[in-house]
C-alpha cells in the first residue's frame, strides 16, 4: 500500500528536517514547508494524511493557515505546534478544528504517536461515513443506470458481481460512444467495499503522451522545466480506490508499456524518480474501439490488452435496448423541466414512435441532448415530433464523402476501393476502416486549408486527437 504522508509546516529548518527524517524512518512520506504560502501550494499537489503546523510562521500565522486548510479539506487532521503555547491558544486551535496541540521542544516519539492516532481517527471517520451510506448504495447500486432491457440487465448483473469481489481484477468496459461506460464504472466503484475511497477518472485522449506520463505517474522536483515541486500522479491519488482509464485505446504505444508495468507489478515510478512506489488501486478501463483488432494491427499492445481484459463488460447500443429509450426520455424530460423551469408533462404518441424507430448513433448522450433541446423549444405541455428535430423515417448515418483522390489511391492498391464502390455512405465491405478514416482526415484538412483546428472541428474531435491520428497515419498537415 502507499505510505501515509505528512506535511510539516515550520520555519525552523533544523527541527522540520529532523521531524521529516524521523517520520520517514517510521514509514511515513514527509514533506516540509517553510511558510504557510508554500504549504498551501503543496496542498494542491498532495493530499497529506496529517499536517503538523507551527503556530508562529513568517507572513500568515499558523491559526490562519489552520482556517485555510479547513476550508480546503476539513477531513485532514491538523496538529498545532508551538513553543509559546497557552491554554487559550490550545482552546482556540481546537475550536477551529485542530486535532491536537503539541508544545515545543518536540518529543519525536510523542509526535509519531500523535501522527498515528490522527491518521487512524481520520480513517475511522471515513469508514463510519462509508458504512452509513453503504446500505443505501448497495440496495440498488446501479440505480443510476436506467433501463429494463435484457441486454442491459445482464451487464448490470455482471457489474454487481464484480463490485462484490474483495480483489477486483482489471475490468474492460466496451461499447459505442455515449452508451454510459463511465456511469457503469462509477456504479462498480460505489457498490464495492472501496466505495468511500477515491474514484479517479483519466481521459486518455486529453493529453499528449509526454504530459500524460507525468499526469499518471507523477514527477519529482526538477524532472523537467517548471517542475518546481514534487507531485504525485493519479495512480497514487487513487490509493485505496479505483482508477478509471477512459478511452484507453487512444494511449500511445510508449506509454502503454509503462501502464502495463504499473498494472502488473502494482508499482509506479515518478518521472525523474529513482525508486518504485507501491500502489493499492483497482483498474477499470473503457474504450469504443475493437482492441483485439487493434492488437492485430500492432496499434495496441497485446500483453496490455490481455491484462486489462480479465473481465469484459460489453454495453449494448441504445438502438438494441428496445423501450429503454422511452424510459430514458422520461428521465431526461424531468431533469430538463427542473433545470429550465419548464412544465412539459409528456411525449406525444407520434414522438414516442419516432424515438423508438430512430437508430441513435450517439446513443444515450445523443438522446439526452435531443430531449434537452426539445424541452427548450417546447411551448406546451407535450413534446411532439417537431420538437425532437429528428429525421423521419430515420436514415442510416452516412459517412462523409470520400476525397476524390481516394479512388485513385485505391486503384494503386488492389482490394481497397474500386469504381464499383459508391462514394457516399458507409464503408463498403472489404474496405479497411483505417483507410476510410485516413481519407476522411485528408479531405477535412484539404477543405480546411491545412488548418488543424478547423479540420478537427469538422471531424467532431479534439485538436490533440487529430494530431495523434496525423502521427498515427503519417499524414503531413
Amino acid at each position: 500500500m502507499t505510505a501515509p504522508s505528512v506535511l510539516v509546516v515550520d520555519d525552523e529548518r533544523t527541527l522540520a528536517r529532523a521531524i521529516r527524517a524521523f517520520l520517514s524512518e517510521s514509514g511515513y512520506e514527509a514533506e516540509v514547508a517553510g511558510d504557510a504560502e508554500q504549504a498551501l501550494r503543496l496542498l494542491e499537489t498532495m493530499r497529506p494524511d496529517v499536517i503538523f503546523c507551527d503556530v508562529r510562521l513568517p507572513g500568515m500565522d499558523g491559526i490562519t493557515l489552520l482556517r485555510r486548510i479547513r476550508e480546503f479539506d476539513p477531513a485532514i487532521p491538523v496538529i498545532i505546534m508551538t513553543a509559546h503555547g497557552t491554554i487559550e491558544g490550545a482552546v482556540e486551535a481546537v475550536k477551529l478544528g485542530a486535532f491536537d496541540y503539541l508544545k515545543k521542544p518536540v518529543d519525536l516519539e510523542e509526535l509519531k504517536l500523535l501522527a498515528d492516532r490522527a491518521r487512524e481517527t481520520s480513517q475511522l471517520k471515513q469508514e463510519l461515513s462509508y458504512y452509513r451510506r453503504r446500505d443505501a448504495a448497495r440496495a440498488d447500486s446501479t440505480a443510476g443506470v436506467l433501463g429494463e432491457s435484457a441486454a442491459l440487465r445482464q451487464v448490470l448483473d455482471q457489474a454487481r458481481q464484480i463490485a462484490a469481489l474483495d480483489e477486483t481484477p482489471p475490468v474492460l468496459i466496451t461499447g459505442e460512444t455515449g452508451t454510459g461506460k463511465g456511469l457503469v464504472a462509477r456504479t462498480i466503484h460505489a457498490a464495492s467495499s472501496r466505495g468511500a475511497k477515491p474514484f479517479i477518472e483519466v481521459n486518455c485522449t486529453a493529453l499528449p503522451a509526454t504530459l500524460m506520463e507525468a499526469e499518471l505517474f507523477g514527477h519529482e522536483r526538477g524532472a523537467f522545466t517548471d517542475a518546481k515541486e514534487s507531485r504525485m500522479g493519479l495512480f497514487e491519488a487513487a490509493a485505496g480506490g479505483f482508477l478509471f482509464l477512459d478511452e484507453v485505446g487512444d494511449l500511445e504505444l510508449p506509454l502503454q508499456g509503462k501502464l502495463l508495468k504499473a498494472v502488473e507489478e502494482r508499482t509506479v515510478r515518478r518521472v525523474g524518480g529513482i525508486r518504485d512506489r507501491r500502489i493499492d488501486v483497482r483498474i477499470l478501463a473503457a474504450t469504443n474501439r475493437d482492441l483485439e483488432r487493434e492488437t492485430q494491427r500492432e496499434q495496441f499492445r497485446r500483453d496490455l490488452y490481455f491484462r486489462l481484459a480479465v473481465i469484459i463488460l460489453a454495453l449494448p447500443p441504445l438502438r438494441d435496448r428496445g423501450t429503454d429509450v422511452l424510459l430514458l426520455a422520461e428521465h431526461y424530460l424531468k431533469r430538463y423541466n427542473a433545470k429550465y423551469g419548464k412544465h412539459v408533462r409528456q411525449v406525444d404518441q407520434r414522438a414516442r414512435e419516432l424515438l423508438l424507430s430512430y437508430p441513435w448513433p450517439g446513443n444515450v448522450r445523443e438522446l439526452s441532448h435531443v430531449i434537452e433541446r426539445a424541452v427548450l423549444w417546447s411551448r406546451g405541455p407535450a413534446l411532439d415530433v417537431e420538437h425532437l428535430s429528428l429525421a423521419t423515417p430515420p436514415p442510416t448515418t452516412p459517412a462523409p464523402e470520400l476525397p476524390t483522390a481516394a479512388p485513385a489511391a485505391a486503384a494503386a492498391t488492389p482490394g481497397l476501393l474500386t469504381h464499383e464502390t459508391p462514394t457516399p455512405g458507409l464503408p463498403p465491405s472489404g474496405v479497411d476502416l483505417e483507410t476510410w478514416e485516413r481519407a476522411l482526415i485528408e479531405q477535412s484538412l484539404r477543405e480546411s486549408g491545412g488548418n488543424q483546428t478547423r479540420a478537427a472541428q469538422r471531424l467532431g474531435i479534439s485538436r490533440d486527437t487529430l494530431r495523434y491520428r496525423l502521427k498515427k497515419y503519417g499524414i503531413q498537415a
